[in-house]
């Protein structure tokens, strides 16, 4: 209660003031639950990291004042980033994207971030009282947990939750669940998710045997250090499932901070990348992984277009991005999944993703919705029903540039497909690479696409939508390979065998629901041929 008190104080201490500019502009005289784009201040107060000292919260803070009193930022808070930018009235452009050209992923402090309220779009809103008992749940770890985020059907529904079910049912899966979490999970409980971002791995998890040996399975006898080797088998990440604690049931994965922000900015393997083009809730945040995170988003809509035609969906759009990380993943091709998945994350959570990629669709010069879309228009941004279209400008330039942005790891695995195609010699294609190697963090040159660019995106579409799909299935397959067989290693066998015997069932409901779904489409064909006629 002292912390709500107190992030109310802070967001009162905010003055309303001229809206920042998003193409629209934001109004703030609204209740600040009712629309995630309002108020935009106040939440930045609640969005500050744990983690992030309290001098630099009030200089966040005290900066957010200043720009409130004067219609603009005070120049002591600003970070010395050319990067930034604003507009004719004094006002951010909050999703542009020149930031990219001279990213430095090796940041230390919110304050070197583009704008006081970059990334605003990662943070989901879900209920209050669910997100301050997961919170709670973080502090029973001694070890420090500098980034967290909650994933999955445990925070965000993937289906229809209707159905009741009895106290004892809910229960048998959080045995003493806070009441904010029984209203969230209604007539389906779930395991929860969780990523821990954490500084050293093996001093985290000898922290943490010692607190919650329990938490391990027999591979903890041998030590931290082999718990850290381990960890760093095929995606980095060592998971802890079927834990229970503050009487909820939950899973939480560890990996470092180092090879996040590795993941999220080259695409070296998309294992946790691909989890956070899907909305999570993110409880404790870093200024490193909200900046590499910001580009990962950018790079998944990217990636989506390349697969796309000129014209679709927002729905489409959103499952095309969701669908990338488990494009080569082995669950898929086994009994081990629900292959409606992606389609039951959109379709149940199409706000959060219009949250989470509408500014930056808005932001991106070659893609734009049709028609008038408005973030700041609650019938539409808070709509789940509603699905707008979406168009693509085919332009070649356009599209080389976009192809010249991609991330390091992918964009060269893709180089190499197209290499091959066009039987470009070895020393050529060396020498090419090496020079978009030069285009790194510290260099000020726009990432601008050439004539290579310019022949992949001139490909016949086919064949480009085969080759970029082969691409990410690369990147994906052998990482999360791994990462399932080292389970049998991090969880032991009875939680293994536990964890298979849930994902079957889940794929055998997925199979019934596409069963029920094609027998609907028949039912339905006889009358729309009959109104046709």
């Amino acid at each position: 209660m002292n912390s709500l008190r107190s992030t109310r104080s802070l967001t009162a201490a905010v003055p309303a003031t001229r809206p920042f500019a998003l193409r629209t502009s934001f109004r703030t005289s609204h209740s600040r639950d009712a629309f995630p784009y309002r108020r935009i201040l106040g939440f930045q107060a609640r969005w500050e990291s744990s983690s992030t000292s309290s001098d630099a919260k009030s200089k966040s803070i005290e900066g957010l004042e200043k720009a409130g009193s004067s219609g603009k930022s005070d120049t002591a808070a600003k970070p010395p980033s050319s990067s930034r930018r604003e507009s004719a009235g004094g006002k951010y452009n909050l999703y542009g994207d020149e930031w990219e050209d001279t990213v430095d992923f090796t940041i230390k402090t919110f304050a070197e971030l583009p704008h006081e309220l970059f990334g605003v779009n990662q943070h989901m809103l879900i209920n209050y009282e669910l997100k301050e008992a997961l919170r709670i749940m973080l502090r029973q770890f001694n070890a420090p947990i500098v980034y967290c985020f909650a994933y999955g059907s445990g925070v965000f529904p993937q289906e229809d939750s209707s159905r009741s079910i009895t106290e004892a049912q809910f229960r048998a899966v959080h045995p003493k669940p806070p009441e904010a979490l029984v209203k969230a999970q209604k007539g389906a409980p779930k395991m929860i998710d969780f990523i821990f971002g954490v500084t050293h791995t093996q001093h985290w998890h000898s922290i943490n045997m010692r607190q919650h040996r329990n938490h391990y399975s027999s591979a903890a006898s041998l030590g931290s250090g082999f718990v850290s080797r381990v960890q760093n088998w095929g995606a980095g990440v060592y998971f802890n499932p079927y834990i229970e604690v503050n009487g909820m049931l939950i899973k939480y994965g560890v990996t470092s901070i180092d090879s996040l922000v590795h993941d999220l900015s080259t695409w070296n393997n998309l294992y946790l990348a691909g989890r956070l083009h899907k909305p999570v809730k993110i409880l404790r945040d870093h200024p490193q992984v909200r900046l590499a995170n910001q580009y990962n988003l950018m790079s998944a809509i990217r990636t989506a277009l390349l697969l796309l035609p000129p014209q679709f969906t927002e729905e489409e759009l959103y499952s095309t991005i969701s669908g990338l990380s488990y494009l080569g993943d082995p669950r898929m091709a086994l009994p081990t999944e629900n292959k409606n998945k992606v389609n039951n994350i959109v379709q149940n959570n199409m706000v959060h993703f219009r949250r989470l990629y509408a500014p930056l669709i808005k932001a991106l010069p070659n893609v734009s919705f049709r028609g008038p879309c408005r973030l700041d228009d609650e019938e539409w941004v808070l709509d789940p029903r509603s699905n707008n279209g979406v168009e693509q400008d085919m332009d070649p330039v356009k599209r080389s540039n976009m192809v010249r942005r991609l991330p390091d790891n992918f964009r060269k695995r893709l180089y190499f497909q197209y290499q091959k195609k066009f039987a470009i010699p070895r020393e050529d294609f060396n020498k090419m690479i090496k020079e978009s190697e030069g285009e790194g963090t510290g260099n000020f040159k726009k990432r601008q696409g050439g004539d290579f660019e310019k022949r992949i995106v001139n490909d016949d579409p086919k064949a480009q939508r085969e080759i970029v799909r082969r691409v990410i299935s690369q990147t994906v397959n052998w990482p999360s390979t791994v990462q399932s067989l080292k389970g049998l290693v991090t969880s032991g066998v009875r939680r293994t065998v536990r964890y298979l015997g849930e994902k079957m069932a889940k794929w055998n409901k997925g199979r019934q629901q596409t069963t029920t779904t094609a027998k609907t489409e028949v039912k339905d064909t006889p009358e729309k041929t009959d109104k046709a006629e």
